[in-house]
């Protein structure tokens, strides 16, 4: 028979609790690194003026509180010959007339292919602009005046074939 040759070393306590240290030490070293890696790719700020945002967002609802007190209602619509049609009407049921309507469209994925279109009255409350071939979903958000200078903002998503 062969004698196996019996090594001197022996798991202690010491061992065990080196072991368990080290392990944690590596997963707090990777969480670290996983952690600056995202703060820096995505520091979490969406805007780059966030104090300007908020004191106009008092004025954005100052506006949206006036443009309630108007009664406006606004439909669009896609048309299938690739124009935008929006009609107004007032809180009677009125067609809105005479207003200036400016447009911005927009795909809601992505700033590429923005297109600022203003439409013109083609009836009584109702407006309509050619922005070009359309075609998918598009985010129209459109701001109204009238001759006395009140102001109408709208945001709708619309779908051409």
């Amino acid at each position: 028979m062969t004698d196996i040759p019996h090594t001197s070393f022996r798991l202690n306590g010491l061992h065990v609790l080196g072991l368990f240290v080290g392990f944690f030490l590596v997963v707090i070293a990777v969480n670290v690194g996983f952690t600056v890696m995202a703060i820096r790719t995505y520091p979490g700020q969406v805007s780059k003026t966030p104090y300007e945002d908020g004191v106009a967002y008092n004025a954005q609802l100052a506006q949206l509180d006036a443009q309630s007190r108007l009664g406006w209602r606004a439909a669009a619509q896609a048309q299938p010959n690739g124009a935008v049609a929006v009609t107004f009407m007032d809180g009677r049921g009125r067609p809105v007339t005479g207003l200036k309507v400016a447009a911005k469209l927009e795909r809601p994925a992505t700033e590429a292919g923005r297109k600022t279109v203003f439409l013109t009255e083609t009836s009584p409350g109702a407006y309509s602009a050619r922005p070009g071939a359309l075609s998918g979903v598009w985010d129209l958000s459109l701001v109204a005046h009238d001759r006395a200078g009140a102001r109408f903002e709208a945001e709708r998503r619309l779908t051409w074939p």
